[in-house]
């Protein structure tokens, strides 16, 4: 369930940002009916990269998941509870408004909220609530007016009932967001300072691949801790290269972490391409330069081909030189063979020995 939420909101995540401060956001999840394999409605909580809560609607209450969210005050996973199934009814209802907005009777859907705030090294405060709909941006919460704003034509109706002086939504929830989420991020990060600071540094890997006249350069960063983290390629230790393919950071099974940045370039000469690598681990960002291989493929070629032909004539010197050796032996043996079945030959004959002085001529 939490890899599907954490794909579906991809779209809501902001790519590439770089803090060494902490953040605390919730995830949650409604479809719009049962039976699809999954609860029909879930929540779960980070504090950075970990995951600190876990509600479903199939358990039907909050409970931690990491050992220091456990030393919260008494009362805390009641009172998590009781909010959750609160949320639990509105996400229930929110999701079968918006079929009627998309003019949907029927069918699987899903809804999504992400709210969350951020405090930074330098005391900046950063809030943040979004909403998906069938895994597409839908509402998002300005911070600085407090009001809703509509991603898609459907969601009108609903930003207009939120912002309603009546109702007032948005300014509540920017309201919470700078205070008391930021109150509640600072407890939790007191209690789990000690795994949430870790700092691990990264590894990194440069190589490149030929691709006609172009060469796609690879950086492969692994091993690090925190999460956050800034890669990318630069031209001559200035110029950003747009990166064609970057995956997303991915968990290891240490807990630390790793992802790689691809840029397809080509090169010219004297061109310096170098994997930049920023890290709350590091003092200094990272540098690695991409040194390319100036042996060429045909070149890679021939020498395997001479390599190979080079073996084929030591097989067959050396098997000339068996067959010599066994030609010889054989030769020898053959040689040794008839002598003894020419003398065995002479020794039977009569003239042999005692049978010559023995002999008599016949009378003239």
């Amino acid at each position: 369930m939490e890899k599907m939420l954490v794909l579906s909101l991809t779209l809501l995540a902001v790519s590439r940002v770089y803090s060494d401060g902490h953040s605390l956001q919730h995830y949650e999840t409604v479809v719009s009916a049962p039976g699809s394999g999954l609860p029909e409605f879930s929540a779960v909580g980070y504090v950075d990269d970990q995951q600190i809560m876990n509600y479903t609607s199939d358990i039907g209450r909050a409970q931690p998941m990491v050992p220091w969210m456990e030393k919260v005050e008494d009362g805390y996973w009641e009172r998590e509870t009781r909010t959750f199934k609160h949320y639990e009814a509105l996400a229930k209802y929110f999701v079968r408004t918006e079929m009627i907005n998309f003019n949907q009777t029927g069918g699987f859907h899903i809804a999504q909220r992400m709210s969350g705030c951020e405090l930074r090294d330098d005391g900046s405060i950063i809030g943040n609530q979004q909403f998906a709909y069938d895994g597409k941006d839908f509402i998002t919460l300005d911070m600085k007016t407090g009001k809703y704003f509509p991603i898609m034509v459907q969601a009108e109706i609903t930003t207009q009932i939120w912002n309603s002086p009546e109702v007032k939504e948005g300014e509540r929830w920017k309201n919470y967001l700078e205070n008391s989420c930021i109150e509640y991020l600072q407890k939790y990060v007191k209690n789990g300072r000690k795994d949430l600071e870790r700092r691990v540094r990264p590894r990194v890997k440069v190589s490149g691949q030929e691709k006609g006249d172009t060469m796609k350069l690879h950086c492969q960063v692994y091993g690090f801790h925190p999460r956050a983290v800034d890669v990318r390629w630069i031209k001559n230790g200035e110029d950003e290269v747009p990166s064609n393919e970057t995956t997303h950071v991915l968990p290891n099974p240490d807990g630390t972490y790793q992802i790689r940045v691809s840029a397809e370039v080509t090169p010219k000469e004297g061109d310096r391409y170098s994997c930049y690598v920023d890290h709350s681990s590091l003092e200094e960002p990272l540098n690695i330069v991409w040194e390319p291989n100036h042996v060429s493929t045909l070149a890679i070629i021939i020498s395997v081909a001479v390599i190979v032909i080079i073996i084929v004539v030591a097989l067959i010197f050396v098997g000339v030189i068996i067959f010599k050796k066994r030609r010889k032996k054989f030769v020898r043996s053959n040689s040794k063979h008839q002598t003894h079945l020419l003398s065995q030959m002479i020794q039977s004959l009569p003239l042999y020995e005692g049978n010559v002085r023995s002999y008599k001529c016949p009378a003239p």
